[in-house]
């Protein structure tokens, strides 16, 4: 079967979590959640569950896991946390979760971040992959970098990466 068939096939309702890894942000300040929901939305999707957490590995390892046993969610989308500092821990807590690594998502969204901001691209630690039949995927928290998350990425291959995963 070619990519145009499996395009076809794919699940246009995806029920998706969204999880904001942030010490500062609030609902009211969280531009980024509001744009991963309102495209989301937009296209067809489901937000099923939303969520402001502190870089607690922990907490967020737990609320991982708790998404990823609901029926309703399918692939999770974390923003914030990935970067370089001791306090961005989303990176390193998903990675020890993946059952299989999807090492294509980072790779692109650093090519398209290096053609907009160049070198600085490399400081990028964006990644996703598969827990328990469920797609995640993390990126940095700035609006810029959600918008071309879902924009590039993301919303043209939701379906398909569902599609697969839960083959």
């Amino acid at each position: 079967m070619g990519y145009h068939e499996h395009k076809r096939l794919e699940n246009k309702n995806i029920g998706c979590a969204v999880i904001v890894t942030s010490d500062s942000r609030t609902e009211e300040t969280d531009e980024s959640g509001k744009l991963i929901k309102q495209r989301l939305l937009d296209n067809g999707h489901k937000v099923a569950y939303y969520t402001i957490l502190k870089n607690d590995a922990l907490t967020l390892k737990n609320k991982i896991i708790e998404l990823t046993k609901q029926d309703e969610v399918q692939v999770i989308i974390t923003s914030g946390g990935t970067g370089l500092s001791h306090k961005d821990i989303t990176v390193d807590t998903v990675q020890s979760m993946l059952e299989k690594k999807l090492d294509g998502f980072g790779e692109l969204f650093r090519s398209l971040t290096y053609q907009e901001l160049g070198t600085a691209s490399i400081m990028s630690r964006a990644t996703a992959g598969v827990i328990n039949g469920k797609v995640i995927i993390c990126f940095p928290g700035s609006l810029g970098a959600a918008t071309l998350a879902m924009d590039k990425i993301i919303l043209s291959e939701i379906g398909h990466l569902v599609r697969e995963a839960t083959r």
